[in-house]
């Protein structure tokens, strides 16, 4: 009983640091990208975006999944640790090596002559977070979520000072990229100076063939994850112009940091809390529910809401050559409400020890989302008046939403947890956050002042989503203001 209270308030208060942590960062990222706005063109943001998924399945092979592997390991030793380190640092160096001399290629594909030594210097970055990797592993491990958070809000405060001084002196996309390195670099550092882990010179690889078999299913789920993530910005750039690309990639950007304010609370105790609760079957149905309901409950109203103001939103904070990103925020924040979802269900697979079905099952959902990208601008499609792009978003958001029932289905093998159970834990949260936008929408509809809007949307959303959960005796809602009121 003792351990249960123990994990219950490590988790407890790792939700509200993460959710501190979260929102704290989410908010400097909307200031500083704000202010960006302002200096650079949906050009510059394009040629960073064509970038990303190249960054971003380097950053795979890098971390070759040994994060999660070192925290499902329950008796991770020092000999563990700096094995991934050095094959970490090992890797990186030989992955930037290659994208070196790949970056001609990059430039020629999207045919950008700039994108060569662009990409050459952005992907610094990559190389620059594998020396945190370690560190980080062990403050996550730990649950340390408090000492997570310092080092992420420092390195944002730091990278986005940065960015704004080399923007406001057109440096225009080299102000992104340099972002990037200084806040992965910062992060290092205070992830070093946080875990007391050093390395040591005494190297065997030894671990990391014990590890493997686990790892590299990861590995290859991340890079398809990556693939899903980016598809669009890096398929785009041989079909669309840069500012289309660019808008894209910003309502994406701004849809990312909703949902990551969800899924930041959620992955920093998902998998180690999952871990630590054993193979109490029952147990472990208990604890999946309550974390599937307290992510419903915030994921909904939030995703939901900011797809609602997309376009006062929008309005406000950026000048008018931003307005066509509007479209594309609206369909991806119904999307966004999906993703902490599905990162709940896939931490408790890798919790299991599951990495192959979670390989496999994130391989076939990259398959049916790039089918449906190419099919779309192969065949030229264009269905009740919307444009290639919009469709293939609209189409994107759909298979999120329905692979729900997938990710499920895997839980159910593991736990038995039904189908029934989990509608029941999810769904009304849904259908209250949709009434309360259906009913603020209508309600607000006559109001023309964009800031009298917003701000009206924003409350009445809140009070009604939360007035009939209250009504409704929501039990989780009730324990999260409880547990706020203690603290």
């Amino acid at each position: 009983m003792a351990n249960s209270s123990t994990l219950k308030e490590k988790t407890a208060k790792g939700l509200l640091w993460g959710a501190m942590n979260s929102t704290l960062m989410q908010v400097l990222n909307a200031v500083i990208g704000v202010v960006l706005l302002w200096y650079l063109d949906p050009g510059d943001y394009g040629m960073i975006a064509v970038l990303a998924i190249y960054s971003a399945i380097a950053a795979n092979l890098q971390d070759s999944g040994f994060i999660s592997a070192l925290i499902n390991k329950r008796d991770a030793t020092h000999q563990d640790l700096n094995a991934v380190f050095w094959f970490n640092i090992l890797v990186s160096a030989l992955i930037y090596v290659v994208l070196w001399f790949c970056a001609p290629l990059i430039a020629d594909y999207n045919g950008e002559p700039q994108l060569v030594p662009l990409s050459r210097y952005a992907f610094l970055g990559f190389f620059c977070a594998s020396f945190s990797i370690t560190p980080r592993t062990i403050l996550m491990k730990a649950l340390r979520v408090k000492e997570q958070a310092i080092c992420n809000i420092v390195a944002l405060i730091i990278s986005g000072a940065v960015a704004i001084i080399m923007a406001a002196n057109k440096m225009a996309y080299w102000s992104i990229a340099t972002q990037s390195i200084v806040y992965v670099s910062i992060v290092s550092i205070g992830s070093w100076y946080y875990s007391k882990w050093r390395p040591s010179l005494h190297i065997t690889f030894r671990p990391i063939k014990e590890m493997f078999g686990f790892s590299c299913k990861i590995l290859i789920t991340g890079i398809f994850n990556n693939i899903n993530k980016f598809a669009f910005e890096s398929t785009m750039g041989s079909f669309y112009p840069k500012d289309s690309i660019g808008a894209y990639s910003q309502a994406n950007k701004w849809n990312q940091m909703g949902s990551q304010t969800i899924l930041g609370m959620v992955q920093s105790v998902a998998q180690p809390m999952f871990v630590q609760v054993g193979d109490d079957r029952e147990r472990q149905q208990r604890v999946f529910r309550k974390m599937l309901r307290f992510t419903a409950l915030v994921s909904f109203p939030l995703m939901f809401g900011f797809s609602l103001v997309a376009s006062e939103f929008i309005g406000i904070i950026a000048p008018s050559k931003w307005l066509t990103a509007i479209p594309f925020l609206q369909v991806l924040c119904v999307g966004g409400a999906f993703f902490p979802l599905a990162a709940l269900y896939s931490n408790f697979i890798i919790s299991r020890g599951k990495s192959d079905i979670y390989m496999w099952n994130t391989i076939a959902q990259s398959v049916v989302i790039l089918a449906n990208l190419f099919a779309v601008q192969y065949f030229h499609l264009n269905w009740f008046g919307f444009s290639g792009i919009q469709l293939m978003v609209i189409n994107y958001v759909v298979i999120i939403a329905l692979w729900m029932f997938v990710w499920h289905y895997f839980v159910w093998r593991e736990i038995r947890l039904s189908l029934t159970s989990a509608l029941l834990d999810v769904v009304p949260f849904c259908l209250v956050a949709i009434f309360a936008i259906v009913a603020t929408y209508f309600a607000t509809a006559a109001i023309s002042n964009l800031y009298l809007l917003l701000a009206s949307r924003i409350l009445m959303v809140a009070v009604i989503y939360i007035g009939v959960l209250w009504m409704l005796k929501a039990e989780i809602l009730r324990e999260c203001i409880s547990y706020i009121r203690k603290k």
